[in-house]
């Protein structure tokens, strides 16, 4: 039987926890892993950017 309930707190999300990732620029993708960086700020990332260094996640914040 299908699991009915799996990702259903995605929906209580703004646009469903998709947007574009500030790592990688991909577009409509899910957010759903915060990182932190090394001045405090909370960012949310995709999966695939999940594991990339601290340094790519200090540059993404001094571009925005």
């Amino acid at each position: 039987m299908a699991k009915s309930k799996r990702g259903h707190a995605l929906w209580s999300l703004p646009s469903r926890g998709r947007g574009t990732c500030p790592i990688c620029e991909s577009t409509r993708i899910k957010l759903l892993y915060p990182r932190r960086a090394t001045d405090g700020t909370n960012i949310k990332v995709c999966k695939r950017c999940d594991k990339v260094s601290q340094e790519k996640v200090d540059a993404s914040i001094l571009v925005k």
